[in-house]
């Protein structure tokens, strides 16, 4: 049987960060009852280096099986290979002026075929939960065709969030308290049902259709037989 891979996405790129705590702790929630067939994958924004964003085709126009060889920078192709294994995604995402940040709508607008028919979640967080990021960013995995579920967990956090988390290594233990209080574990729990509902009419990640090779890191363009390392 097929074992089903969900990737967490870091969103922000800044320093210093509260988002990979913030990923961590939504990773630790749903890992506490992870059923049987389901594997959990981290992929931070930050460790792929994308500028702004500067390929010169429309990702929508590129081979739908096999698009990441047609890319033209290989930092794409990096993003590209890295996206197209998982069958699932949540975002994990702080609220920059009543909308996503933009290291996170970048990345997402790199690629197009490596998105489509997925099931995907959406965590925000800010000083009142983030709820206009969510919105926002619902909107935008719906263009990408993606199936975005309902439930969208938003944590509230203070000034002092970041702060803590710098000087202790960790997230409050009565922030979290407060956030399982206020019904937020229950929604990440919600959230995941939907996403686990949604993958079984989901089809398999392109990367099953890439010719790997052996003992490299890289693959091969379908079309040009042209190999890629990453």
């Amino acid at each position: 049987m097929h074992e089903k891979t969900i990737a967490f996405i870091t969103s922000s790129t800044r320093s210093p960060r509260l988002n990979p705590f913030i990923t961590d702790y939504v990773r630790s929630v749903i890992a506490s009852s992870l059923p049987n067939g389901i594997s959990l994958h981290s992929v931070d924004i930050t460790n792929y280096n994308l500028p702004i964003y500067n390929e010169p085709r429309i990702p929508a126009t590129l081979p739908k099986e096999d698009p990441t060889c047609h890319y033209q920078h290989e930092t794409t192709r990096k993003w590209s290979y890295e996206i197209r294994k998982y069958d699932a995604y949540i975002f994990v995402t702080p609220q920059y002026n009543w909308s996503l940040p933009a290291s996170l709508k970048n990345a997402i607008d790199y690629l197009f075929h490596e998105w489509t028919g997925k099931p995907v979640g959406i965590v925000s967080y800010g000083g009142h939960g983030g709820s206009k990021a969510a919105a926002h960013l619902q909107d935008v995995t719906r263009g990408l065709r993606m199936k975005c579920v309902s439930t969208t967990p938003s944590l509230t956090i203070t000034l002092k969030t970041l702060e803590d988390c710098m000087r202790n290594g960790r997230l409050d233990d009565g922030l979290k308290q407060l956030w399982l209080e206020g019904g937020c574990v229950e929604a990440i729990h919600k959230m995941f049902a939907e996403i686990l509902e949604n993958l079984n009419s989901s089809p398999k990640p392109l990367m099953e259709k890439t010719i790997l090779l052996p003992l490299t890191i890289g693959f091969y363009c379908r079309t040009s037989r042209i190999l890629y390392t990453i």
